[in-house]
């Protein structure tokens, strides 16, 4: 299995880019050269010019070295300056003058033609969602938009927040975007993968510094270990048993959605603890249904919170299941009782057995006590934060989930597509992860593959022409199951 793809945030990139200054060749021209191979197939056999819009930063040099090599190539790129070449930056000043001594041009505006390509160079990571562009910057993102082929964006698309996805305001929607050093986190998550298109790395030949911090690009690799087929004489209690808790009145079927994934992931046994009177599962009927204070002795993992409600009930069995010395995922409304019981989140974050949780954004804002903007503006550091003052892996689901874990370590999901976007959906990921755990799964890989998988399902149904568009979340446990499979016997 390949090795997953480091993710850097601009910190870090700033800090590579500063110790490698006196690297030979420059990081500028690896770059350039980089992206112009790529632009040179993006326009293999088209007799229309590329168009070239830099703009007043490094991104822009890029953007000028590309240009030159295009030029080099036999092709007539239209080049947009939006810098004043006095204020440049040392390098991007030396791509400009390398350019012009090459017999290009340069243009003030798009000029009213067509172009086989148009290369983005006008801000890369400098760019913050922070604050919408605005002038002639917002004037060019526009222009590119418009454009009738194919864009490529150098680094990450002009308007893009790097480190958060957050676009405020406009921002390049790209086909193509080469990225330089590593991915990204604003590529990943939130807007970013509506407007990045198809993402292709060039690491410029860098080895990263064990001591930057780095995160992964979720893939196998990152759980192989525990794959593997089952071996011919175990039983249902070689593989563990998860206890569901929740399901209040007229909230029964997150609950049920939970379980049922469980079982389809792989759990010998399925304890399912309702506060609503049930005896059977019609559909599932191999889900055994006790009282909630049953399945917290009967279970070897916990997932509490699907359809739980928020009843003195419910507070008591959370603080119950904090308790209990077991593997723990916590969602949907057991997550709002954290926030809502101070003493609940201070007895979660002393537990000595391994804690999940998987917020989406308004959840986690309500454990961060602060607004669904600031997580989103930061999702790696909320979701970072979270793991750290909760002792727990966290998964903060949204499009690119943010996977963090209290050491420090974390991921983003690229696998999934807006069908996940159904009610039940997060029902499906708790069982999924639960059945993992009651597996014998360690708490980090469980999560990290269960997010994977998730997402994968929903992409092995859209294959099939059953999705996105009205995906429903009970759709989602065989495809997942069958990739599972397909793992552990590859």
């Amino acid at each position: 299995m390949e090795p997953p793809s480091i993710i850097l945030r601009t910190a870090a990139l700033r800090l590579i880019e500063a110790r490698q200054q006196d690297t030979r060749p420059p990081l500028m021209a690896r770059a350039g050269a980089a992206a112009a191979a790529l632009a040179r197939e993006l326009v293999a056999g088209s007799a229309l010019p590329p168009l070239v819009v830099a703009g007043p930063g490094n991104n822009g040099g890029d953007a000028l070295v590309v240009a030159r090599l295009l030029r080099q190539s036999g092709l007539a790129p239209v080049v947009v300056a939006a810098f004043e070449a006095a204020k440049l930056p040392a390098d991007a000043r030396a791509a400009l003058d390398a350019y012009l001594a090459a017999g290009g041009a340069l243009h003030d505006d798009v000029p009213e033609t067509r172009f086989s390509l148009a290369v983005d160079g006008l801000l890369g990571i400098g760019a913050t969602g922070k604050r919408p562009l605005a002038g002639r910057f917002a004037q060019l993102v526009a222009r590119i938009n418009a454009l009738d082929c194919p864009v490529l964006a150098l680094d990450v698309p002009s308007g893009l927040d790097a480190d958060s996805g957050r676009v405020a305001g406009v921002a390049v929607r790209a086909s193509h975007t080469a990225s330089f050093i590593a991915a990204k986190p604003g590529m990943l998550t939130l807007d970013g993968p509506d407007h990045c298109g198809e993402v292709s790395i060039h690491d410029l030949d860098l080895a990263i510094d064990p001591d930057i911090a780095a995160g992964r690009i979720i893939a196998p690799a990152l759980f192989s270990e525990q794959l593997r087929p089952r071996r011919r004489n175990s039983h249902k209690g070689s593989y563990g048993s998860v206890g569901i808790i929740g399901g209040a009145p007229g909230m029964v079927g997150a609950a049920l959605l939970a379980a049922r994934a469980a079982l389809h992931l792989g759990a010998g046994r399925v304890y399912l603890g309702i506060l609503q009177d049930m005896s059977v599962d019609p559909v599932q009927p191999e889900l055994m249904f006790r009282s909630p204070e049953q399945v917290l002795e009967l279970a070897s993992c916990l997932a509490v919170g699907p359809g739980l409600g928020q009843s003195a009930a419910a507070v008591e069995l959370t603080r119950l299941a904090i308790a209990a010395p077991l593997p723990l995922l916590l969602d949907a409304d057991a997550l709002n009782l954290l926030a809502a019981h101070p003493a609940l989140a201070r007895a979660l974050a002393k537990r000595d057995a391994p804690t999940l949780l998987t917020p989406h954004p308004a959840e986690a804002a309500r454990l961060s006590g602060c607004p669904v903007d600031a997580i989103q503006d930061d999702r790696v550091g909320a979701a970072l934060d979270l793991a750290r003052r909760m002792n727990a892996g966290v998964v903060l689901k949204g499009c690119g989930s943010v996977v963090a874990l209290p050491d420090g370590r974390w991921f983003i999901n690229t696998s999934g597509n807006p069908g996940l976007a159904s009610a039940g959906s997060g029902d499906v990921l708790t069982g999924m992860t639960a059945a993992l755990l009651a597996q014998g799964w360690p708490a980090d890989r469980a999560l990290l593959a269960a997010v994977h998988l998730h997402g994968l399902a929903a992409e092995a149904r859209a294959a099939a022409g059953e999705g996105p568009t009205g995906l429903a979340a009970s759709e989602l446990m065989l495809p997942a199951r069958g990739l599972l499979n397909g793992w552990n016997h590859a």
